[in-house]
């Protein structure tokens, strides 16, 4: 069964920088979207930003230029650099991979706290 998995996440103080990436366990077919969601704290899970097979990007308002979702397809990997850090950002990050046949792969989260 393929799994993804993230890694990067961790502490960081606002301001800071953090670079998250998923991987898939093996290699996975017609991935048309990958993408970013995050599920603080008491609140639902939310897109943070998608990338399509074809390089076109969408980011949530809140993290509009400062966070950039990038892939690489030879690698089944995305990557979300996230900038200048804010406490609100503090959630479990979650990466989502869609292909064009519909099957859709999550990872199991990885944490990301931003201090004040």
């Amino acid at each position: 069964q393929v799994q993804l998995v993230e890694s990067g996440g961790g502490l960081v103080q606002s301001g800071g920088s953090l670079r998250l990436s998923c991987a898939a366990s093996r290699v996975i077919f017609s991935i048309n979207t990958m993408g970013w969601y995050r599920q603080a704290p008491g609140k639902q899970r939310e897109l943070v930003a998608t990338i399509s097979n074809g390089g076109s990007t969408n980011y949530t308002e809140a993290v509009k230029g400062r966070f950039t979702v990038s892939r690489d397809n030879a690698k089944n990997t995305v990557y979300l650099q996230m900038n200048s850090l804010k406490p609100e950002d503090t959630a479990v990050y979650y990466c989502n991979f869609l292909t064009f046949y519909g099957l859709n792969y999550w990872g199991k989260g990885t944490l990301v706290t931003v201090s004040s």
